[in-house]
């Protein structure tokens, strides 16, 4: 094993790690793979209508064929996360997008929904742990005056994905049927996957003799590594308050085609086109809110996280008065209503970045893949899972626009629990601020 030694030099962790050139193609390619990740995971959104009629599901079961990838990502990202960690990376990102991109085209030859939802399942399986393992990956190639920027655009291409998978799942669907979305939008990652080893990893980091002897055993390094991490108090609220947010994103994203289709009378494609935009929207506010906490930040850590509790509030007010006004008798026109819901979408992707980035901060180099893993770990089991499924439940029971009118109070959670954060953020991120990594 190799080991990186701590670099006193003051501007080290303040240049590219192999140079711009390699930076950049790591860049493009982390993000391409992202993409299709989401694409594959947002396709099922669009095929909602040909599910519910072809095989009479109800809203529950429907969101929870969005909320079992979420679980199963949850469930295996630390394990895969610590093996990158102390492996490869590289390869163990195209073993991922392998696994995940065959289990979605086996989705075209489900013939019920228990087929269906278990072939859901692997395809989390395969993604668990890549939007960790790839963001380590690009923390260490670019300077830290860089991370929540791009950061925020990696994870913001999870919008782009999801947007062409629900266009492309919504076109496909229509004239060929919902099983063809499948097969056409799992073959682009097995390509992606072969050219991404081409991307360059670095120096695995030493540990502490006791993360060494934890690592031989996935379980009890998970569970080190977890009390590690947990005795951070700022990944630990970023842990509770990302979440939060992230329910009221994944909601809406999984609902707004199906609520356009039953409010204003669209037809699935069309419907699924107009929430495109939304998700879009959300792509282009991951960044812009990115780079507004980056600037915000640069001298005054603090303000990063407060600044994201304000958007959070926002979101909140936004997307209820969008969903909540009709219900108390407020007349809202439907080109109004969605100008409402475009901006909400806007601002609702607002801590994507800086949590990711805030966590990598504070967290020791040698672990950052397993770090950013336990923020997944959280993001989807109480954040992406939570939101398709309780949504649906709440449809079932009290009708859709009243569902989407009640998520956005997870916002105020969130902005909380940003609130909190931001009072140890500084002190966190000192005490690890000492140690580098380094090319092989």
């Amino acid at each position: 094993m190799h080991h990186a030694l701590p670099d006193t030099a003051p501007d080290r962790d303040d240049t590219y790690l192999f140079g711009p050139r390699q930076a950049w193609f790591a860049f493009v390619m982390t993000v391409g793979l992202m993409i299709f990740d989401y694409v594959d995971r947002q396709v099922i959104v669009s095929l909602f209508p040909h599910l519910k009629a072809e095989w009479n599901l109800s809203d529950k079961q429907l969101g929870a064929l969005v909320s079992v990838v979420s679980v199963t990502v949850a469930i295996a990202g630390i394990p895969v996360a610590l093996f990158a960690d102390r492996v490869s990376r590289v390869k163990s990102i195209v073993a991922m997008a392998g696994i995940w991109s065959l289990a979605t085209i086996s989705c075209m030859f489900t013939r019920n929904f228990g087929q269906l939802i278990a072939a859901r399942a692997v395809v989390g399986l395969g993604e668990a742990g890549y939007g960790s393992v790839g963001a380590g990956l690009l923390a260490s190639h670019f300077p830290t005056r860089m991370r929540g920027a791009l950061l925020a655009g990696f994870f913001a291409s999870a919008s782009v994905g999801s947007v062409l998978g629900v266009i492309l799942g919504g076109v496909i669907a229509a004239r060929w049927g919902w099983q063809a979305a499948f097969g056409v939008v799992g073959f682009p990652g097995l390509v992606l996957a072969l050219v991404y080893l081409w991307v360059r990893d670095y120096r695995t980091v030493e540990l502490t003799p006791r993360l060494e002897q934890a690592r031989r055993s996935t379980r009890e390094a998970s569970g080190f590594i977890v009390r590690a991490l947990a005795r951070s108090r700022t990944t630990l609220w970023i842990c509770l308050g990302a979440p939060m947010q992230l329910i009221v994103v994944s909601a809406l994203w999984s609902w707004l085609p199906s609520f356009l289709n039953r409010a204003h009378g669209m037809a699935p494609q069309d419907a699924s086109i107009k929430a495109a935009m939304v998700v879009l929207a959300g792509a282009l506010g991951a960044v812009v809110w990115g780079t507004v906490a980056d600037r915000a930040g640069r001298d005054h850590p603090a303000l990063k996280l407060r600044v994201v509790a304000l958007v959070c509030l926002a979101t909140m007010l936004v997307l209820g008065f969008a969903f909540g006004a009709p219900l108390l008798g407020l007349a809202l026109e439907p080109t109004t209503q969605f100008a409402l819901i475009l901006l909400g979408g806007f601002l609702m992707t607002c801590t994507v970045g800086p949590a990711a980035a805030v966590v990598i901060d504070v967290t020791h180099p040698g672990v950052r893949s397993t770090g950013a893993s336990v923020l997944s770990l959280f993001q989807n089991l109480f954040g992406l899972a939570v939101g398709p499924f309780v949504a649906g439940a709440l449809s079932d029971a009290l009708g859709l626009e009243t569902a989407l009118a009640i998520t956005p109070l997870f916002s105020l959670l969130a902005a909380a629990a940003m609130l909190v954060a931001s009072r140890t953020y500084p002190d966190d991120m000192q005490k690890v601020a000492a140690v580098q990594v380094e090319a092989p």
